[in-house]
């Protein structure tokens, strides 16, 4: 079984209730995040006591993703899976978050999992094997109003995993997507709002919605015992847990009542997936290579 696990965003959220659900299962756990040494300092403290390897990477600077990729490597003895968990939300209209909001979201939920791949990929395919799983979100399947920025990350996130799917299943490298719901986290106390809000008035009394929209969906969580954040470490780890050649690509985790539908989806997006790629030949591209 693949033992050697890397996890970014490792400070907070899902990312720290997978690193302390992996210690607890016997992986060697390599925990990044950034400010090791200030702002997560404690927490990065907390986590070595259990016993994972603290590995300061910020996923916007390549210098660091690549620093961290080899120390990752020389501390765990290996690599086997990384996961890319990093990322942040945003709550307000659209049209408010300027371009260097959306390149600043982007940075970190699109091109963070690029740099990961790039510096954790030529060790993995030298290896012929490997997992990669990928962090999404229901919105990255529908979107909602006033999650837009965020809606078009997890898109593009959906888009990278699948490409990186059919490329790399040759190689060994499995690729899986996590699509979790709503869940009340540190994800949520950090959401990125618009930088520009100049044109209020045209909107009028709509402008309010954004945060009465979120409001109603922090009650509806609180009134939802069920939609632990502990479900989504769990899907984590039977993923890596799974039989490399069996594990399925998408993992919806929500108790909220958008689960199924999504799930609905994914498989018909499955089938036509499959059909178009047999119909090109390419079917055996859909297949880990074991």
């Amino acid at each position: 079984m693949s033992k050697n696990v890397l996890i970014t965003g490792a400070s907070g959220g899902f990312g720290n209730l997978t690193v302390r659900t992996l210690l607890d299962n016997n992986f060697n756990v390599a925990a990044s995040m950034r400010n090791t040494n200030g702002k997560n300092e404690t927490i990065a403290k907390e986590l070595s006591s259990l016993g994972a390897h603290i590995i300061d990477i910020d996923v916007t600077n390549d210098n660091s993703v690549n620093k961290g990729i080899q120390d990752t490597i020389e501390s765990l003895g290996g690599l086997d899976v990384i996961i890319n968990n990093a990322g942040v939300g945003v709550i307000g209209m659209q049209e408010h978050f300027t371009t260097e909001d959306f390149q600043k979201l982007f940075d970190i939920n699109v091109f963070g999992i690029q740099r990961i791949n790039r510096a954790a990929l030529p060790y993995l395919r030298k290896k012929g094997s490997g997992l990669i799983i990928y962090i999404s979100s229901l919105l990255g399947r529908i979107s909602l109003p006033f999650y837009g920025p965020y809606n078009a990350s997890k898109w593009a996130v959906e888009a990278m995993a699948e490409n990186y799917r059919v490329e790399l299943s040759g190689f060994g490298i499995d690729s899986c997507i996590v699509e979790p719901g709503g869940y009340p986290t540190t994800f949520m106390e950090n959401l990125m709002t618009p930088s520009d809000s100049t044109q209020n008035e045209s909107y009028g009394d709509f402008m309010n919605a954004p945060k009465a929209m979120f409001e109603g969906f922090e009650g509806a969580l609180a009134g939802n015992p069920e939609q632990k954040p502990q479900n989504v470490a769990d899907a984590i780890l039977n993923l890596i847990q799974t039989s490399p050649g069996t594990r399925p690509l998408r993992t919806v985790v929500d108790n909220m009542g958008m689960g199924d539908p999504i799930n609905g989806y994914n498989d018909q997006l499955k089938q036509i997936t499959d059909g178009i790629y047999n119909a090109f030949g390419m079917g055996d591209m859909l297949k880990l290579k074991v």
